[in-house]
């Protein structure tokens, strides 16, 4: 299952299982779970951990030192789970600092030619276009889904269930449950789509939809309408929502929420 042409350092440790393709390259310290395909061409090297049944395509470059100036070498790593598809040409670089990870969940396709820097954390059933770029310490939470060719400002985190529009600029927090496109980017709309197809209540529908126009389209400044809704948290999606923008918007690491669109 290892093809004759790919390059597997002695130090590298694979499971019986695991598939590699011609002239892939495998460096020291790589660990390699279950039924994991390693493609033609790609490259995984440093401190990183491939749980099972992962299929990463050719040309991909995985656990690369990261695209960072303040990076001196320390050993920092990747962590990578299960069932994740990594397509063509994927990059993946390790954290900055020592012992420090980016860190890739679990049942995640990221598509053709997406850049996660170094810091980054992406949950689980996260779905990624063609040609995203993820700065440096963004967070993507379970679900989401975030369209091509657009990029992703560093220390931005990305709600459950959100979904972004291609080709818009994400600069600032991007709310749970909502649909952000544009550039600048704004919220639009509730993902209603992804509520239904993750079972939401026609009740817990409703309460968000409530939520939506308290914090877009009452007019209330966002203090007013974060002091509204937490009059209102009735179920644990509401909760998310109001913890989400609570957290964006008063922790000085991070960048505050986008705003809605102007009627």
């Amino acid at each position: 299952m290892i093809h004759p042409t790919a390059i597997i350092d002695k130090k590298a440790e694979l499971d019986p299982t695991v598939t590699v393709e011609p002239n892939a390259v495998i460096g020291a310290g790589v660990k390699i779970g279950a039924n994991t395909v390693v493609g033609a061409n790609v490259v995984i090297q440093g401190n990183t951990e491939i749980g099972a049944d992962n299929k990463i395509y050719p040309g991909a470059a995985i656990g690369l030192d990261p695209q960072d100036l303040k990076y001196k070498g320390a050993p920092t790593g990747l962590k990578i789970g299960d069932r994740n598809l990594i397509r063509e040409f994927v990059t993946l670089n390790r954290a900055t600092e020592e012992g420090e990870y980016t860190i890739i969940g679990n049942d995640n396709l990221l598509m053709a030619y997406v850049h996660v820097a170094h810091n980054c954390i992406i949950k689980d059933r996260v779905v990624i276009a063609n040609s995203v770029s993820l700065a440096g310490h963004v967070q993507v939470d379970s679900k989401a889904v975030i369209g091509g060719m657009l990029g992703v400002h560093q220390f931005v985190r990305i709600g459950t269930m959100a979904m972004l529009g291609g080709m818009s600029r994400i600069e600032r927090d991007v709310p749970p449950f909502m649909l952000v496109e544009g550039n600048p980017s704004r919220v639009r709309a509730l993902n209603s789509v992804a509520l239904k197809r993750n079972n939401f209540s026609p009740e817990e529908i409703k309460e968000l939809k409530e939520a939506y126009r308290i914090l877009y389209r009452s007019g209330l400044i966002l203090d007013q309408a974060l002091e509204k809704l937490s009059t209102m948290i009735s179920n644990d999606k509401i909760k998310t929502l109001y913890e989400f923008m609570v957290a964006s918007s008063t922790d000085s690491s991070r960048r505050g929420p986008i705003p809605g669109k102007k009627n």
